[in-house]
């Protein structure tokens, strides 16, 4: 199977694509059809369907919908500002004829010009509600906008129907501008792929493609470029602005040897960067992939809207052809008058209020968290994030900073302190562990690597390699088989053949502001609890200085695991998070109903597995994205009981005679354009 992204011009109904997917989605072959906000993605077979084909099943739904390739080296900004500018045209065009039709006062002339204005202004509507019925055989929204204009004008009310379809234009030509301001906000994220890298040979420095760099090659970074890959700084110092990888303003210094992210941008110096990711792994693909992606996965909320804005417009054309034959069976009312009652009815029947609403508001969430730094990889995560009532963080590189010292090496045997110090660092430099790291800074002699072999790492545990025909242990007590009863620091044994010959003491710090952004979780009634594989001495010295409720030490990944679904079964009421940045809780971070990861230092295992990114280190975002889920909930609630009780009492009133259609065209457009205007609060909050 292979992925393929299309920009689907000209489909500006949430749901007509709610249809196009449901449509795609029972096709043979095709998997993954996702449909949002002006794209399309679809996996399938690449000799399966052709582009053109997949095009062809989509306008039997939406006749003048098109498939636009996305350029791979180059962000598309979703455009229909010319097609547009036509509709606009056409309908002020149509809305003079209108004015000359009123205060012309020949009969004849007049007449002519009002159907002018009815076919200038009607054109595209009866257009795709024709395709549309000759295609599908579906009745959408243009059918019945049609039908009630068409109606008036048969009934003699021709003011009304003019006025029905003038205001339907207007109304979707803002609603167009409503959803591509929201576009253009979250497009600014996209502004961080970079368009070249500057590579350097021995001579000279040429522009290349990112997607052409392997890792080992020099890139040169000039000031006010970006980054456009990972690397480490080897030549130069500067400042690096990486607030739209983090959100962050401050600015940070990088010196030669200091790791820098693509995306960041050089403020100053020039930099030259040896590369340590390929464009595809590379931070800034990661988040531009999430990004892209993050509205794939439907919340539950969107789902059961989209399965009832389905059946809520069949259901409302019987209710209309109900009113226009029984009510004059009833009362004394005529035929015309009961028709004109329901030609309104049709016009406040149509559901984009209630289609676009929600999908909106999410979007227009994860755009709001992405532009924090908090990237959210689905609606459904973003939605259950504000139910989220216990926490569980792992401790190293998460609550504290992950950056040991080493305070001193205890001695079990004839080894001196070098010697235990020097086959800890044998097998260690083989690690990205922070434990490990910190072990390294402490070597100022040199080691031989070569001579390790049959080097494996150990799950919770350390690690083991085979040095000069011995067998080396290097890890935590478990590992080497070691009663130790003093535990004051976080030890790593070192163990040669069956002698343990001495043990390195860490020592870590809190990361500043944990403690604050702990105090705000407890606050909003999350209940917070440490995992963790340290020792539980040193477990409970840093979860008493964190006030932290529950505290589990000495864990394996597998018992970090069992212990997140015994908290998951017993909470009932609400949702379980777990927060991590290694290796080993790639699957507790799967496990959590929201498993969030530290993307500013995280292992990719983790934020592969991992629902929320955070591109900080800064947990306080937790509860920015808390707040953000919150409000985005708060925001879909009320758009959808504006849109149905302001459908339902005006339904009601046309049936009473009360509403015409004026308060019809309210009750569809306005009642749209509201909640789209509601929906961008979050933008702005």
């Amino acid at each position: 199977m292979k992925s393929y992204k299309f920009i689907t011009k000209d489909l500006d109904c949430a749901a007509c694509g709610n249809k196009i997917q449901e449509k795609l989605s029972k096709v043979e072959g095709m998997e993954n059809v996702i449909v949002n906000f002006g794209k399309l993605e679809i996996k399938y077979e690449t000799d399966t369907y052709s582009k053109d084909q997949v095009e062809k099943m989509i306008q039997e739904i939406e006749p003048e919908v098109t498939l636009v390739e996305i350029p791979k080296n180059k962000n598309e900004n979703i455009k229909n500002e010319s097609k547009t500018n036509k509709n606009l045209f056409r309908l002020l065009l149509g809305i003079l004829f209108l004015i000359l039709g009123v205060v012309i006062k020949n009969n004849i002339i007049s007449t002519v010009f009002i159907l002018i204005a009815y076919v200038l202004c009607l054109f595209r509507t009866v257009k795709n509600a024709i395709k549309a019925l000759k295609t599908s055989k579906e009745i959408n929204e243009n059918l019945l906008v049609t039908i009630s204009c068409i109606g008036a004008y048969l009934v003699g009310e021709h003011l009304e129907g003019l006025m029905v379809i003038i205001l339907y234009e207007i109304g979707k030509i803002l609603e167009d501008k409503a959803i591509n301001k929201s576009r253009k906000s979250i497009s600014t994220l996209m502004d961080i792929k970079p368009e070249y890298a500057n590579l350097k040979h021995e001579t000279h420095v040429h522009k290349v493609s990112p997607d052409c760099v392997k890792i080992g090659d020099i890139i040169v970074i000039k000031p006010g470029e970006k980054v456009p890959l990972d690397g480490e700084v080897v030549n130069g110092s500067s400042s690096l602005n990486t607030s739209s990888l983090t959100g962050e303003s401050k600015l940070t210094k990088v010196k030669e040897g200091d790791k820098v992210l693509s995306g960041s941008i050089n403020t100053d110096g020039v930099l030259e960067i040896e590369v340590t990711e390929e464009y595809e792994n590379s931070t800034v693909n990661k988040i531009l992939e999430l990004v892209e992606n993050a509205t794939d996965k439907k919340a539950k909320t969107e789902t059961v809207v989209n399965k009832f804005a389905k059946i809520y417009t069949p259901i409302v054309i019987c209710l209309a052809v109900f009113v226009a034959i029984v009510l004059p069976l009833f009362t004394s009312l005529n035929y015309s008058e009961s028709i004109y009652r329901a030609l309104t009815f049709l016009v406040i029947s149509c559901p984009c209020a209630i289609a676009i609403s929600v999908p909106l508001s999410y979007f227009s969430g994860i755009g709001k968290a992405s532009k924090s730094g908090i990237l959210i990889k689905g609606s459904d995560f973003l939605d259950n994030l504000k139910l989220v009532n216990q926490i569980a963080f792992d401790k190293t590189g998460t609550l504290t900073k992950g950056e040991f010292g080493v305070s001193k090496i205890e001695k079990y045997g004839s080894l001196s302190e070098e010697e235990i110090l020097k086959f800890s660092a044998l097998g260690e430099s083989y690690s990205n562990h922070p434990i490990a790291k910190a072990i390294l800074k402490n070597v100022d002699f040199n080691i031989n690597i070569k001579e390790v072999e049959n080097y494996r790492e150990i799950s919770g545990k350390g690690l083991e390699y085979t040095y000069q025909g011995k067998r080396v242990l290097v890890g935590n007590k478990e590992l080497v088989e070691y009663n130790d009863s003093q535990n004051d620091c976080t030890k790593v044994y070192v163990k040669i053949d069956d002698e343990v010959i001495g043990a390195i003491c860490l020592e870590d710090s809190i990361k500043p502001g944990v403690k604050e952004a702990l105090d705000e979780l407890r606050k909003q009634g999350i209940k917070t609890k440490m995992f963790t594989g340290d020792n539980l001495e040193v477990a409970k010295k840093v979860g008493e200085q964190l006030q932290i409720e529950e505290v589990k030490a000495e864990m394996l990944p597998n018992e970090k695991y069992s212990e997140l679904e015994k908290m998951i079964e017993e909470n009932k009421n609400g949702k379980v998070a777990f927060v991590g940045d290694g290796i080993n809780d790639s699957p507790v971070l799967a496990r959590a109903d929201i498993g969030i990861s530290m993307g500013g230092v995280g292992a990719g295992s983790a934020i592969e597995a991992s629902d929320i990114v955070i591109m900080t280190d800064d947990i306080s975002k937790i509860k920015d994205g808390i707040n953000i889920s919150k409000f985005t909930g708060r925001i879909i609630k009320e758009n959808l009981i504006f849109a149905i009780v302001t459908k339902i009492i005006i339904l009601t009133l046309s049936v009473i005679g009360v509403a015409g259609m004026w308060e019809a065209i309210f009750a569809d457009v306005g009642v749209t354009l509201i909640t789209i205007f509601n929906t961008l609060r979050i933008l702005r909050r």
